[in-house]
């Protein structure tokens, strides 16, 4: 069974090509007016910083096809760190699109072309994993961030799954964060309540059409998938379905255990994501 809806014309040119190209170009034409703006709202701390970053990403999820179902509320006010799962690069951009806020990113990113760039202008931290000297002065910035008003998004199994599970959720930034703002003079300034807010994302159709397990792939970028033809391939399908799931708010203070935390927004993610996949497959069948 194929998903694949491409056709070709009698030019040669296959009318997904010519989605793929209008995406890039679309996508293209609105980043050359943004990346400007972004640069100065950043340079000059405007309030535009927050909501540049919306609405390319927004535009992105028109270009590429991308249709959202979300359930539940997010957390609007106040200090939050939504841990989510990590499908694949459409995450940012489906995520991005919802409302004002930054990721936690490995510091690899930073050094990526194009994306790189992206993800500095939208004002990411950026974390070194192989160093963990450098985890309390990313803590720092966490908490620097979230007193400042930012959502910020921990991608918390530490990498991207195939989309079909959830994988362990790490607990060493969900801690940091706290211990920076608990301690010293960090707690002087200090938000009263941190919430985590756990969020699904859970990739369910192309075209309608539900994916599976065996074609969850075409979405998923994860292991030593090339990012390029990736993106290309998903550019030329377009019309990819993605449910979201906002879960319960974890209040985080310092009598929480960060590992309890950790766990608690893990097992949240990984019900609510299996339950939007399966609910969408079963629902196509007319259960």
């Amino acid at each position: 069974m194929t998903i694949s809806r491409s056709q070709s014309n009698k030019s040669g040119f296959s009318l997904s090509t010519i989605r793929a190209t209008f995406a890039i170009a679309m996508i293209g034409i609105v980043a050359i007016i943004l990346i400007p703006l972004q640069y100065l709202s950043v340079t000059f701390n405007l309030p535009a910083k927050r909501w540049i970053p919306v609405f390319f990403h927004r535009v992105g999820c028109v270009a590429l096809g991308i249709r959202k179902t979300i359930n539940g509320q997010p957390i609007r006010d106040g200090a939050v760190l939504i841990t989510a799962n990590h499908c694949s690069w459409t995450d940012i951009v489906v995520l991005g699109s919802l409302q004002p806020l930054s990721f936690i990113a490995k510091s690899e990113v930073a050094n990526w072309p194009i994306f790189g760039l992206f993800a500095k202008l939208q004002r990411s931290i950026f974390v070194n994993r192989t160093k963990r000297s450098a985890t309390g002065a990313v803590a720092r910035e966490i908490a620097k961030r979230l007193r400042e008003g930012d959502a910020m998004v921990l991608f918390a199994e530490g990498t991207s799954s195939d989309g079909n599970r959830v994988l362990p959720f790490r607990s060493a930034l969900i801690g940091a964060a706290k211990a920076a703002m608990t301690s010293g003079q960090m707690a002087e300034d200090a938000p009263e309540k941190v919430w985590i807010q756990p969020l699904s994302i859970a990739y369910t159709a192309l075209h309608g059409v539900p994916m599976g397990r065996q074609h969850r792939h075409m979405a998923a970028w994860y292991g030593d998938m090339d990012l390029a033809p990736h993106l290309w391939a998903l550019m030329k399908e377009g019309a990819l379905d993605v449910t979201l799931t906002y879960g319960e708010p974890i209040l985080y203070d310092p009598q929480v255990d960060r590992k309890e935390a950790a766990h608690a927004a893990e097992l949240s993610v990984r019900e609510s994501m299996l339950r939007d996949l399966h609910h969408y497959s079963g629902r196509r069948r007319g259960k």
